[in-house]
C-alpha cells in the first residue's frame, strides 16, 4: 500500500504563514495541501496557493451554489460560480481539487498506525500543521512508513478525483496506460477537443499499433454505456471524433509514411498522419495523393469517407486510389482487405469505414503531379444568384486539369464577396492563366494571389496544430448535400438562403470529371454524377434548418464529411437504396453488436423490419 500523504491549512492563519507551509509541503515531497473550510474566501485562498507552489495539488471544498435568493443583492449565480471554477481549473489544470470527499482528514500528531488505517481508505491523507516543524513531520513519517512510490504512470489524487464514474480507470491495458490521458492529466486539454467541436470525454486513449488498438476495442466493448470517438486528425467537421464523458481511440500518433514501391508508386500511409505530412513524403518523388482542400486534417477519417479534393475532377476521389488496408475489426482481429482478400469489406470501407472499423494502414498507388498552379481569388459580385449561376457553368465547362471551390456567406448592402481557391494541374503559366480567367471574370476582382507551386506547397499553408491541440468550443452546426448540376432554380434559392443570415459559410466544391468516371456499385461512396458538393454552416441547428429547407428540394445525395446531424434519414441519403441495404449485412458480418455507434451509424433495426 502507498500512502499519500498532504497538510491540511487553518484559514485563521496569516496568508503568509499559509504561504510558507505550502512552498515547504511541496519542496519536502508531500502530496497535498487541503485548506480547511474558515472565513477566508476559499477562492482566494486556492488561487493565492495555486500561484505560490509550482506542482503541488491544492484541495478546497467548493459549495454548490443554491439558487440565488432575489432579495440578497449579495448572492452568488450557479452559472456565474460554475464559470469561475471552469476558469480556475483552466488556469490550475490538474492541481485544482474543490471535491471534498478527495481526501481524509486525520488527527494532529498522528502515529504511523493511524495514517495506515486512513490510507486504507485509498485516499490522501491529510493532517493538521500550522508550523514547518509539523509538516517536516509529516515527510518524515512519508519517508519511513509510506510505502514503495509507483515507478510507473503515478497520478496524484488531484488527478484521481477528476476521475467520471462508469470508467474503470485502473483496467486500462498495461500497453495503453502509459499514454491514455484522463480529465485531471496535464496533456488533457491538448486532446479533448477537435478543430470545430468542445469535448469533455473521460478517456483518451492513444495507441500506436494495429495490436494495441485491438486492446482499446476490448477495453471500450466493456464500456458500450459510453459514447465512443475515434480520431485520426481531429480535424472533421462533423466533431464525432470527441464527446462528453466517454471514450475516445486516437490514432493520431500512427503517422508513418512508407513508400512500398517506386514503379507501382505504392505508398502505405497510417491515419494519424495529415496530408501535408502526405504530400511532402510524396514530394521528392514527383508525386501526389489527393485529399481535401486543407492540409492539417488526418488522414483516417477523409480516406474512409471519400475525398473531394483539388484534385479530384483529374483524378478522381481520395479513395479511388485506395488498394488496401489493415484495419481492426469490432471483435478485435485484425484484417486485410483488397480486391481479393475480404473485398466486401474493402468496398464498404472506402465510404462507410468508420462504421465498420478501424483502419490501421492504408495502401495508396499515387500518381505523378509536377507544378501546378494555386489560385486565390476574391471577388465582389452585385447579384450572389447571378453570381452562382455563372460560376455553375464555368466551373462545370472547365477541363478536368481545373478543380476551382467557392465560398461564400450573408450578403452585404454593397454586394457579395466570394472567394475562390483552387489548383490547376499544369506548369504552364499560360495555360494557368487560360483557365482561370473565366472565373476571374465573375465579378469585381478585389484581391488575387496566383502562384506556380509544388503541391506539397500548397497542403503545407494548413497550421501546425502543435503541442496544445485543438481547441474547439461548442457544437458545430453544418449542412450537406450533393447536386446533379447548378441550375437557375438551385442559383435562385441558394441565393435566399443566403439572404437569411442564418449561414455565415457556404461553399461549393466542384466535381465532376475522373469522380464520375467510376462504377457507382464499385465504392460505398455510390454518389459518382454528382457535379457539386454543397456546405452550410450556421450558429444554431433550427435556424440553420429553416434555410438549408431551401436548397433540400434540389439534392441529389450527401457527403457525410461535412455534415453534423446524424439522423438515419441523413444516412439514407448520404447512402442510395442498394448500396444502405449492402452496408446493413457488411455491419451485421463486422460489428453485429455496432460498437462503432457514435458516427453516421448505420441501423441494424431496419434489416429485420
Amino acid at each position: 500500500m502507498t500512502l499519500e500523504l498532504g497538510v491540511a491549512l487553518d484559514p485563521a492563519l496569516p496568508p503568509a504563514t499559509m504561504t510558507a507551509l505550502a512552498q515547504r509541503a511541496e519542496e519536502t515531497g508531500l502530496d497535498l495541501v487541503v485548506i480547511n473550510p474558515g472565513d477566508l474566501d476559499p477562492w482566494t485562498t486556492a488561487t493565492w496557493l495555486l500561484g505560490s507552489t509550482k506542482s503541488i495539488p491544492i484541495g478546497v471544498a467548493l459549495a454548490p451554489v443554491a439558487a440565488p435568493d432575489p432579495r440578497d443583492p449579495d448572492a452568488g449565480y450557479p452559472s456565474v460560480a460554475g464559470r469561475a471554477r471552469d476558469s480556475l481549473g483552466l488556469l490550475a489544470g490538474a492541481r485544482l481539487i474543490t471535491d471534498p470527499n478527495a481526501w481524509t482528514l486525520a488527527p494532529a500528531d498522528p502515529v504511523p498506525d493511524d495514517l495506515k488505517r486512513l490510507a486504507a481508505t485509498e485516499l490522501p491523507v491529510v493532517v493538521p500543521a500550522s508550523t514547518e516543524a509539523e509538516v517536516d513531520r509529516l515527510a518524515r513519517l512519508l519517508i519511513e512508513h509510506g510505502g514503495p512510490r509507483p515507478t510507473g504512470p503515478r497520478r496524484t489524487s488531484s488527478v484521481r478525483a477528476k476521475r467520471l464514474p462508469g470508467i474503470a480507470y485502473d483496467e486500462v491495458p498495461a500497453s495503453l496506460a502509459e499514454t491514455a490521458v484522463e480529465p485531471g492529466d496535464p496533456a488533457y486539454r491538448a486532446v479533448r477537443s477537435t478543430y470545430l467541436r468542445g469535448g469533455r470525454p473521460g478517456l483518451v486513449l492513444r495507441p500506436t499499433t494495429a495490436a494495441q488498438v485491438a486492446e482499446a476495442l476490448a477495453f471500450a466493448a466493456r464500456h458500450r454505456h459510453l459514447p465512443l470517438g475515434i480520431r485520426s486528425g481531429g480535424h472533421g467537421v462533423s466533431g464525432r471524433s470527441t464527446n462528453n464523458g466517454g471514450m475516445v481511440i486516437d490514432v493520431g500518433g500512427m503517422n508513418t509514411i512508407e513508400v512500398l514501391d517506386t514503379a507501382t508508386r505504392r505508398v502505405r500511409i497510417e491515419p494519424g498522419a495529415t496530408w501535408k505530412q502526405v504530400a511532402v513524403a510524396l514530394d521528392p518523388y514527383g508525386w501526389a495523393l489527393g485529399s481535401g482542400d486543407y492540409g492539417g486534417v488526418g488522414v483516417g477519417g477523409l480516406a474512409t469517407a471519400g475525398g473531394i479534393g483539388f484534385l479530384s475532377r483529374k483524378h478522381g476521389l481520395t479513395i479511388d486510389h485506395l488498394v488496401a488496408v489493415e484495419m481492426v475489426l469490432a471483435d478485435g482481429s485484425i484484417v486485410r482487405a483488397d480486391r481479393e482478400e475480404n473485398p466486401d469489406l474493402f468496398w464498404g470501407v472506402r465510404g462507410a469505414g468508420a462504421n465498420l472499423g478501424v483502419v490501421t494502414a492504408f495502401d495508396f498507388e499515387v500518381y505523378e503531379v509536377a507544378e501546378v498552379g494555386s489560385a486565390q481569388l476574391t471577388l465582389v459580385v452585385p447579384d450572389i444568384e447571378e453570381a452562382l449561376l455563372r460560376f455553375g457553368e464555368v466551373a462545370a465547362a472547365a477541363p478536368r486539369d481545373t478543380t476551382v471551390f467557392l465560398v461564400t456567406g450573408h450578403p452585404r448592402p454593397e454586394g457579395s464577396v466570394i472567394q475562390l481557391y483552387g489548383l490547376v494541374d499544369s506548369p504552364d503559366p499560360d495555360v494557368i492563366l487560360e483557365r482561370l480567367t473565366p472565373f476571374a471574370s465573375l465579378g469585381a476582382l478585389v484581391q488575387q494571389q496566383v502562384v506556380l507551386a509544388r503541391y506539397t506547397e500548397v497542403m503545407n499553408q494548413a497550421h501546425d496544430v502543435g503541442s496544445d491541440g485543438h481547441q474547439g468550443h461548442g457544437e458545430p452546426h453544418a449542412r450537406s448535400g450533393l447536386i446533379p448540376a447548378l441550375t437557375s432554380e438551385f442559383a435562385r434559392d441558394a441565393a435566399q438562403l443566403l439572404r437569411t443570415g442564418d449561414v455565415y459559410f457556404f461553399q461549393l466544391r466542384t466535381m465532376g470529371g475522373a469522380v464520375a468516371d467510376v462504377d457507382p456499385a464499385a465504392t460505398a461512396f455510390a454518389h459518382r454524377t454528382a457535379a457539386f458538393q454543397i456546405t452550410a454552416m450556421g450558429g444554431g441547428t433550427e435556424a440553420l434548418d429553416t434555410a438549408w429547407s431551401l436548397a433540400q428540394p434540389h439534392l441529389d445525395g450527401l457527403y457525410l464529411s461535412f455534415e453534423t446531424t446524424r439522423s438515419p434519414e441523413r444516412v439514407a441519403d448520404a447512402f442510395p437504396p442498394a448500396t444502405l441495404a449492402r452496408l446493413r449485412e457488411l455491419k451485421q458480418r463486422f460489428d453485429p453488436t455496432n460498437l462503432f455507434r457514435d458516427n453516421f451509424n448505420i441501423d441494424l433495426s431496419e434489416m429485420h423490419r
